[in-house]
């Protein structure tokens, strides 16, 4: 028998050389998966890993697989329309709105007595003195910015203050008062306030037939506007003094004007001219002169 080492497996693997120091304890292959590392391939599960592991990259993932922060129920990443409205945005406003609302009233209030005081103003009819023109419940509309433009012309149906009214003296507090509750509508004394038609200016002679007819200046006056019942009551010829007009309704045997009772009207009682019925909506309509 020959002496010697025994023969070796041909499958058993071949220990490290003296020289060269191990690279390190061996990895399990449950390790080396944990740890990312890719096997070589045809190793074997006894082959000792030879190198340092390899850290796996976690996969890149789309926001379409992982989603977004306020995404909608599909998670494509699309904010759904009026996920950026917060519902405290919406009561801020509405809070916001409510703080405003009684400027916004008083403001407006103001705004509909300055008109009134200066530019318009609605007027009841209360008589029958200008019928067929104006009914009883009519609503005129005055315009108090014309006549500061010009003067009263003929045939101009014009709203007038009392002329012989006594004069009211208050306070600035009661003044103010008064001008607010105009400015609501409180109801006034019927006899506070007039309309009428023109008829005579200053300086004009005015003259009134036995027949109804009127004369200014010595001229028939055509006045289509009159009721059908006419007044036979003459009136003898008196000139306009200056500053003042000469008025009369159009239902003559019916109405308080320049010929009885409220004598000639100084142009600085005129409020203004009356210049639209506004109500009833039956009756809605001009008014105009001659």
């Amino acid at each position: 028998m020959a002496s010697g080492t025994p023969p070796r497996d041909q499958d058993e693997p071949t220990p490290p050389s003296p020289e060269v120091s191990p690279p390190g304890p061996p990895a399990s292959p449950e390790d080396a998966s944990a740890a990312g590392a890719a096997k070589p391939a045809g190793s074997s599960a006894g082959v000792w890993a030879t190198g340092a592991p390899a850290v796996a990259t976690p996969a890149k993932t789309s926001s379409r697989s992982r989603g977004v922060s306020g995404a909608g129920p599909a998670g494509n990443g699309d904010e759904p329309a009026g996920a950026g409205k917060k519902p405290t945005d919406t009561k801020k406003g509405a809070v916001q709105f409510l703080r405003e609302l009684p400027v916004l009233l008083l403001v407006a209030f103001l705004l509909a007595l300055l008109i009134k005081t200066f530019v318009v103003q609605a007027f009841y009819i209360p008589s029958e003195s200008m019928e067929p023109t104006l009914h009883i419940g009519d609503r005129v509309l005055v315009n108090k910015v014309v006549y500061h433009l010009h003067s009263p012309r003929r045939g101009d149906v014009i709203v007038f203050s009392d002329p012989h009214a006594a004069p009211v003296h208050r306070s600035p507090p009661q003044a103010f008062a008064h001008w607010i509750t105009e400015g609501f509508g409180a109801p006034t004394s019927s006899d506070k306030d007039f309309i009428k038609r023109v008829i005579g200016l200053p300086g004009d002679t005015v003259e009134i037939s036995d027949q109804g007819q009127v004369f200014v200046n010595g001229t028939a006056l055509r006045e289509p506007y009159l009721s059908p019942i006419r007044d036979n009551r003459a009136y003898e010829p008196i000139q306009v003094p200056p500053g003042t007009l000469f008025v009369m309704g159009d239902n003559r045997t019916n109405s308080n004007d320049s010929r009885f009772g409220l004598g000639f009207i100084p142009l600085n009682k005129v409020v203004g001219r009356a210049v639209v019925i506004i109500w009833p909506p039956s009756r809605v309509r001009w008014l105009h002169g001659l």
